[in-house]
């Protein structure tokens, strides 16, 4: 699949923001329309002030997908320590998912954290329903961290990955 990765533009926020919200609805992340969580998913404008957006498209400049990047110092960050990158709200569209778009998304949050001074791991947070989320965060080298899954509401407790960055993401091309 022909896919382009960069940031997102003020233009896409809106169709990100619905793919992401549908990404998480679809698949039963949430507890229905009215989840408080459903405002911060749809915010891209503000996590793109705060930290660094990136998109998906595919030939035709259609957004795909999209993941937040949060560097060390950006409020956007929920595990990560000072030597740490993270990610989040990864989302993949219905005619995106399958393609490559969800891998190609972590591979551009694994370039950013490799090319940081000083950002040593990337980490992430996950629900244990994620399934395909987490067999590409094992594929591409990412540990299961038990030690650091909590819970940022009561009752909802998220899983969490590592990787260190000393070497080239497996399957790296």
């Amino acid at each position: 699949m022909d896919l382009t990765i960069r940031a997102a533009e003020p233009g896409e926020y809106a169709v990100l923001g619905g793919i992401t919200a549908e990404a998480y609805l679809g698949d039963g992340l949430l507890d229905g329309p009215q989840d408080p969580y459903l405002l911060k998913l749809r915010a891209v404008e503000q996590r793109a002030v705060e930290a660094e957006v990136l998109v998906a498209l595919d030939a035709d400049g259609a957004v795909l997908g999209g993941v937040t990047y949060a560097a060390p110092g950006t409020p956007w960050r929920d595990i990560a320590g000072a030597d740490e990158a993270e990610f989040r709200m990864l989302a993949v569209a219905a005619e995106g998912r399958g393609r490559g778009v969800g891998e190609a998304l972590v591979r551009a949050c694994v370039e950013r954290a490799r090319s940081a001074d000083g950002v040593r791991a990337l980490v992430l947070s996950t629900q244990p329903a994620m399934l395909g989320a987490h067999r590409i965060y094992r594929r591409l080298g990412f540990v299961r961290t038990p030690e650091r899954d909590w819970e940022p509401v009561p009752g909802l407790r998220l899983m969490t990955f590592r990787l260190e960055l000393g070497a080239p993401a497996r399957g790296a091309c």
